[in-house]
């Protein structure tokens, strides 16, 4: 990517996050990628995912991302917590809407390393978030209820 395309690119991002100022909480603490595109939030997922392995528990990761900037994310955490709910994309919806701090996540995107399980999906879909997207769903689909 050259330099101009880059700065229209982050330029383009900056706008749309004024639009929508992040609250702190959701601007603080969590690794960014260099260019906000699929394949980096993807690579972010994978990231949490290898992270979860190395501690022994169940390899997903899942990252919640609005407006260009990840607000959210979750690695499974089913073995070290014994919780059966705990998968990384329910903990990913719920750090995203505790940073932003709602529960209409409408305006969100979901990066995971899986597809998600029914659970998740229903999660995903009453949290309201846009599309999800994985390494096997490239152009990412609307979460749904159901099987």
């Amino acid at each position: 990517m050259h330099d101009h395309d880059r700065r229209r690119l982050l330029f383009g991002v900056a706008l749309l996050a004024s639009a929508h100022p992040l609250p702190a909480a959701a601007q603080s603490s969590l690794p960014q990628p260099a260019e906000p595109t699929k394949a980096a939030f993807l690579e972010r997922a994978r990231v949490l995912r290898d992270e979860s392995a190395r501690a022994g528990d169940q390899p997903y990761g899942a990252v919640v991302v609005r407006d260009g900037v990840i607000v959210g994310e979750g690695r499974s955490l089913v073995v070290r917590d014994s919780d059966p709910t705990a998968h990384s994309e329910l903990l990913a919806v719920r750090d995203a809407a505790r940073r932003l701090k709602t529960r209409d996540l409408s305006d969100c995107d979901v990066y995971s390393t899986a597809t998600p399980c029914p659970m998740c999906q229903a999660a995903l879909y009453w949290g309201r978030v846009r599309r999800v997207y994985t390494e096997s769903m490239p152009d990412g689909v609307a979460p749904r209820l159901g099987c």
